[in-house]
């Protein structure tokens, strides 16, 4: 009976199986970040057991808000950068390096296919999409993995989604995973890992395969995994090129891990996006989600463009064709984060980042701040919000704020309108 790739991943990475169904991985990569990993250390500290298994395979960075806003979110960087230095963690990434962990830690090559990547927060699924384990985890798994380098999963039931067609003008990743959450609700991938394969994602590039897989989470999933192939080869050439003779050699080896042919899922979907319309979020569910046609003449306050879902290079190149000699609503205040420094500098040389600042935007340093409602974009009881995030909880921007999930060109749409709004409307050109 062929295999997933999530049960060959396990297969070669188990060093103890307690009970049939729980499985002890060795972890490759332990990610860090300053809201979490704290709390973490500080039990190790206090418990006699501050050290690392390995300070090659640990990876940290301060991003949640960048720079310190206050004295206890400069302690919880303070603790991470001391820890940081103690043992001699070299990819530390401190202010004026840092960027959002699921982006950045991919952008240097931390990421590779077969791998098991653990960090203290729910989106590490984003990494998923380079064909490797990736898993949010509780503060005690964190330290585990800190001080042991494996951690404790059960044995993976797989959600296999076919998405197939061809996708209209207008229509991005973000759409085809919102109505992806929308077929399966919040709970219907709960404790399974989601493969996403189809001819749509067979051509998707990596910054439209990690949008996927970073919103795994929001239908339950422990992770969210694509297969890898010769555009994961091609990104990660400039890291692995002296591990192999050829990007041919790197694909065969990366190969092993696709699911067989006869493969046994818990479920599977077939998803045809070729009719599928650009798509926002309404209340306070990543499954509550309409057509943008349907919310037409929705108010909005602010548009926040970014996030570890969508503040990647390619995201902005999207947003400023839309906004590209315009000028948004006077009614609503925008703010643009480029995920990562590198994305920044890009987006600089593009003249991206004139496109924005022309059109009105705030462009500020890359910092998770405005999507957990941290700092960099808050909002005020009773504003609503359209962005490019990945949750719509009630005031999770903010206390008392809605917030609308959409693509960067349906963002950037709305923020010329002062509403919910439709891309098309500003950008023509042939479906894709």
């Amino acid at each position: 009976m062929g295999k997933t790739i999530a049960e060959k991943i396990f297969e070669t990475h188990q060093v103890d199986q307690p009970f049939s169904d729980v499985n002890v991985l060795r972890i490759d990569r332990v990610f860090c970040h300053e809201i979490t990993t704290p709390t973490a250390i500080q039990d190790l500290v206090t418990r006699g057991k501050d050290r690392v298994f390995d300070p090659e395979k640990i990876k940290a960075v301060i991003d949640h808000v960048t720079p310190a806003k206050d004295s206890k979110t400069a302690m919880q960087g303070k603790i991470l950068r001391d820890w940081a230095k103690r043992h001699n963690i070299k990819d530390f990434f401190d202010i004026g390096h840092n960027g959002v962990c699921h982006a950045i830690f991919p952008e240097k090559g931390f990421v590779q296919p077969g791998f098991t990547i653990i960090m203290g927060d729910s989106h590490t699924c984003t990494h998923g999409a380079f064909g490797a384990f990736a898993a949010g985890v509780g503060t005690t798994d964190l330290e585990v993995g800190i001080l042991k380098g494996v951690c404790t999963f059960k044995t993976p039931q797989t959600y296999k989604i076919d998405i197939i067609g061809k996708l209209s003008q207008g229509v991005y990743a973000k759409d085809i995973i919102l109505h992806v959450i929308k077929e399966l609700t919040v709970n219907g991938a709960t404790n399974m890992v989601i493969e996403f394969a189809g001819n749509v994602v067979d051509q998707m590039n990596m910054d439209q395969r990690m949008t996927l897989s970073n919103m795994a989470v929001e239908a339950g999933a422990t992770s969210g995994i694509c297969l890898p192939d010769m555009i994961t080869v091609d990104y990660l050439w400039e890291f692995i090129k002296d591990d192999y003779s050829s990007r041919q050699e790197a694909l065969e080896a990366f190969s092993k891990y696709k699911s067989d042919d006869d493969a046994v899922y818990a479920n599977q979907k077939t998803i045809d996006v070729t009719t599928l319309e650009p798509l926002t979020t309404f209340g306070y569910k990543p499954d509550n989600v309409k057509p943008v046609s349907q919310m037409k003449g929705t108010k909005i306050d602010q548009v926040y463009i970014g996030s570890c879902t969508n503040g990647r290079l390619e995201d902005l190149r999207i947003a400023a064709k839309v906004l590209e000699g315009q000028t948004i609503n006077e009614n609503v205040r925008a703010i643009v984060s480029p995920a990562t420094p590198k994305i920044f500098s890009q987006a600089l040389e593009e003249g991206i980042i004139k496109t924005f600042m022309d059109a009105g935007f705030c462009v500020t340093n890359p910092t998770c701040g405005a999507c957990l409602g941290m700092s960099n974009g808050v909002l005020a009881n009773g504003e609503v919000a359209a962005a490019t995030t990945n949750r719509n909880f009630n005031g999770r921007m903010g206390k008392g704020g809605m917030v609308h999930l959409m693509s960067p060109a349906t963002a950037a749409a709305s923020a010329i309108k002062g509403e919910i709004s439709n891309s098309n409307l500003f950008v023509k050109g042939e479906n894709r």
